[in-house]
């Protein structure tokens, strides 16, 4: 979140007891996928009216077991129990109709299907002729949705929705199946601060309820705010269990990482170098107006702003996905006209996208595959492709930047959101840019993986390379950027230097309250 919230328990809302009988206990399970073992023989145990916070680092495990008690993978070994007894989930209709819904980190929705056939799909209710019934599923699903404070409309269609709106379609539709046991996998990494705190009342009315949530964010912040007990895997191995009010983040930490983690933002004191980029008045009619800034070799500039301010259109117009409909881009003094990402790729413009899984990743192809991507038309030629010299510069690149895979003929779509994304990552270093546009680069990534992220990028800069970074995470635009620029409804508020910005000034900024000239 651009703020990250901190909304305490709510008044009225006792917390459970932590001597109440398990819902679910996970007993020695074991999960090996071909070349990598996922699980080694790992515990949870959840209670009825409470949250438990599942934390570690990417490629921990937590997804893993997560789809294991919702049925999409099957254990090697070990136990379910539910409300005490033993119970194997063969599918995931078996774990739904068990008690169990999962809000999944990715979001599995059907964009060219309506809110309401997207959360009943497969319980569509049926009239006397046994035909789907929409008159009384957009009744259901609107009294759903006003239920949960959700303000959409059933009858709009999922593909005309913002991420955030998505992911608030995802809780409904978990919510609908009136689940025991609960699994949010990240569910805040797409939406907004008022969102945030409206699924954390969402969760508040659930625990009331007596149901038990598993929560699993990257997100300190949150899990001091909505956590009764917190659980650390790490590298597929059970750390152990403590009370959330025992711990704070540091702790919290180094169960994670097994080390302490020291400064987390890079301290950079390289001087920038030579105006690269200068943007004047650049415009999308109905998106955003009049932006301009300059940016040099060797400079972060930071994006800030709410969800909706138009960071990313601005990011795309530049990259030429979106033509823009007036302004003038100038690179190396020269005015030029970025008509499509092919052409912003030949001018040294790398973009990594905000939503890695729908504009990112080809996620049935391998890792080499989707590496190579935006650099195969170098490596081709008289219809043969160079794979020898292609393969060895994507080994090095994974190597440099830590990507956890078994060989680079393993699916993408298995590795952790932290690999894919760093994944994502080479496949654009390897063109070589001399601008580089990060949007939301460490979403859904752990606290050591950020830490990765932020030396690569700073080491970047530092090699005369320009960034654009733009974050909903406050602390890291301010943490990282040289100099901040701040949106607001599709205009540019002003620029805050890196000795000046704070969290207040951003904020106001952000918000429309403060005009920076």
């Amino acid at each position: 979140m651009l703020a990250q919230a901190v909304v305490s328990q709510p008044p009225g809302i006792q917390p459970p007891s932590l001597e109440a009988p398990y819902l679910l206990e996970i007993l020695n399970i074991s999960k090996g996928f071909p070349g990598v073992v996922a699980l080694a023989d790992v515990q949870l145990r959840v209670r009825p009216g409470s949250v438990l916070a599942l934390m570690g680092e990417n490629g921990a495990g937590k997804s893993t077991l997560m789809k294991i008690i919702a049925g999409i993978y099957q254990p090697d070994a070990g136990e379910i129990r539910l409300r005490g007894k033993p119970i194997v989930f063969e599918t995931p209709l078996a774990a739904q109709k068990a008690g169990i819904a999962m809000i999944h980190q990715e979001l599995n929705l059907m964009p060219h299907m309506s809110i309401a056939e997207n959360i009943w799909i497969g319980r569509e209710q049926l009239n006397s002729l046994h035909m789907v019934n929409h008159r009384e599923m957009h009744r259901c699903t609107a009294e759903l949705l006003a239920r949960l404070r959700i303000n959409l409309d059933p009858e709009e269609h999922v593909g005309n929705l913002s991420i955030a709106e998505r992911q608030m379609v995802e809780i409904a539709k978990a919510v609908s199946y009136d689940s025991d046991i609960l699994i949010m996998d990240e569910p805040t990494s797409a939406i907004t601060d008022k969102e945030v705190a409206h699924l954390f009342s969402i969760i508040a009315d659930l625990k009331s309820q007596g149901k038990g949530i598993v929560y699993i964010t990257h997100k300190m912040n949150e899990v001091f705010a909505i956590a009764d007990e917190v659980a650390v895997f790490r590298d597929g191995q059970y750390i152990g269990l403590q009370r959330a009010d025992s711990m704070n983040s540091d702790s919290l930490i180094s169960m994670m990482v097994g080390r302490e983690l020291s400064q987390l933002f890079p301290v950079r004191e390289t001087p920038v170098g030579e105006l690269l980029l200068s943007v004047r008045d650049l415009r999308l009619d109905g998106v955003f107006k009049d932006v301009s800034f300059d940016l040099h070799a060797g400079e972060i500039l930071g994006i800030a702003g709410l969800m909706g301010s138009g960071r990313t259109n601005v990011a795309e117009t530049i990259f030429g996905i979106t033509p823009s409909s007036g302004g003038q881009i100038t690179l190396d003094g020269k005015p030029v006209r970025i008509s499509d990402p092919h052409m912003a790729i030949e001018k040294g413009f790398a973009l990594l996208t905000e939503d890695r899984k729908l504009s990112g990743l080809f996620p049935c192809l391998s890792v080499l595959e989707n590496m190579e991507m935006a650099v195969l038309p170098h490596y081709s030629g008289n219809g043969f492709i160079q794979q020898k010299a292609l393969r060895a510069l994507c080994e090095d690149m994974c190597k440099k930047l830590r990507v956890k895979t078994p060989s680079l003929e393993q699916c993408i779509d298995t590795l952790s959101g932290g690999n894919q994304q760093k994944a994502l990552l080479a496949r654009w270093l390897m063109t070589n840019p001399r601008l580089l546009i990060l949007d939301e680069p460490t979403r859904g990534i752990d606290v050591g993986a950020k830490a990765e992220i932020y030396r690569l990028i700073s080491f970047l800069a530092s090699e005369g390379m320009a960034v654009i970074m733009i974050s909903s995470e406050l602390p890291e635009v301010l943490g990282m950027s040289d100099r901040v620029m701040v949106m607001h409804e599709g205009e540019l508020m002003g620029t805050l230097d890196r000795a000046d910005a704070t969290q207040e000034k951003v904020m106001h900024l952000a918000s429309g309250l403060t005009v920076v000239h």
